[in-house]
């Protein structure tokens, strides 16, 4: 096999790995895994929810920008500079756990812990996520989540 062949295929497997972590599967288990950390039930995957990500996330293909829908579902959106993955995208979200004080039900000072807290919401049974890649170059990701989370005086789990 020549040197051209093989680089090829690598590159072929590398690209293939990268959509394997966009799938809706994956998406659902890494919000799973970050519930069942907490004790709360699973997630699954809603094609209706799915297709309202969807829309929306095309209609960020102009600009990437982290902007809300402003929709009926609960939402968490984010922008990466390069092939940002579902996984990554989450794990983003639930990295701001670090931040998040169940006992007082806040966030640490100055920062932001929102998107962990809708991601574990316990009531928040149905997920639908998509991922655009922008004409900026970069990549633009939401998760919908039904029903929403996120309610003042409420805890997540």
């Amino acid at each position: 096999m020549s040197l051209g062949k093989i680089s090829l295929a690598l590159f072929c497997v590398v690209i293939g790995l990268a959509h394997a972590q966009d799938s809706p599967q994956d998406f659902v288990n890494a919000h799973n895994a970050a519930r069942s950390e907490v004790g709360v039930g699973p997630v699954t995957w809603d094609d209706q929810v799915a297709a309202y990500a969807k829309n929306y996330a095309n209609q960020r293909i102009g600009d990437c920008s982290l902007v809300h829908s402003g929709g009926p579902y609960g939402e968490n959106i984010a922008w990466g500079s390069a092939d940002l993955s579902g996984i990554q995208a989450v794990q983003l979200w639930v990295n701001e756990k670090a931040d998040y004080d169940y006992n007082s039900n806040t966030c640490a000072p100055g920062k932001v812990c929102g998107h962990y807290t809708q991601v574990v919401w316990r009531n928040s049974v149905r997920i639908g996520c998509a991922k655009v890649r922008c004409n900026t170059g970069g990549t633009f990701i939401g998760c919908n989540y039904d029903p929403p989370g996120n309610f003042n005086g409420q805890k997540p789990y």
